[in-house]
């Protein structure tokens, strides 16, 4: 139940994008597209696991003193890997999300998770954790860049259904519009949670 319960909170409860204001930065730079917020949001998903699960067993090794430099160092190893299996596999994805993909090391969310939960806890509870987390985050990440996508392109994943002579609004594409989106998204989201509140 406990580990259930870590899991949920990062989708919805806790979301770290629209709930925790976490990672936000890649949320409004990458969200152009459907497929580049997908790529963001696995790249993400898999260093937070990973790092974290790694801090969680070596929690006890770790002198105080220099655990941040350590948690930054683990982190980095996992995001270059990431950064190289999106360069061998998804090379087009990775070149679009271009500098986003190493940031990944200060990414605000892996940084929180592994001070407030791996640093702390076993490995089962972190890697629930860190899933819910990575999967809220690419959740997020993808209700952005579908509709950022559709309004401002008239497509999604580069598939584009608007005829010749339909207009689109350009400024979702742009970042004002990352703004817009991101706004509505929060609101949106606070109203219904406080709904199901009361």
């Amino acid at each position: 139940m406990g580990e259930l319960q870590n899991f949920s909170k990062g989708i919805l409860k806790e979301n770290p994008v629209f709930i925790m204001v976490l990672g936000i930065c890649p949320a409004l730079a990458v969200t152009t597209s459907l497929i580049n917020a997908i790529g963001m949001g696995i790249a993400t998903t898999f260093v937070l696991i990973f790092s974290n699960l790694v801090i969680s067993v070596m929690k006890n090794l770790i002198p105080d003193k220099i655990r941040t430099i350590i948690f930054v160092f683990i982190t980095a190893v996992f995001v270059t890997i990431a950064d190289l299996l999106m360069k061998s596999i998804f090379p087009e994805i990775n070149k679009a999300l271009g500098i986003y993909i190493p940031l990944i090391v200060v990414n605000s969310i892996i940084l929180s998770r592994t001070e407030i939960l791996a640093n702390k806890n076993k490995i089962i509870p972190t890697f629930f954790d860190s899933l819910g987390m990575g999967i809220g985050f690419t959740l997020a990440l993808m209700i952005m860049g579908s509709i950022r996508e559709i309004l401002g392109n008239g497509s999604i994943c580069n598939y584009v259904f608007v005829g010749e002579n339909t207009r689109t609004i350009l400024v979702f594409i742009l970042p004002p519009g990352a703004f817009i989106v991101y706004a509505y998204m929060i609101a949106l989201l606070k109203k219904s949670l406080n709904n199901n509140a009361q």
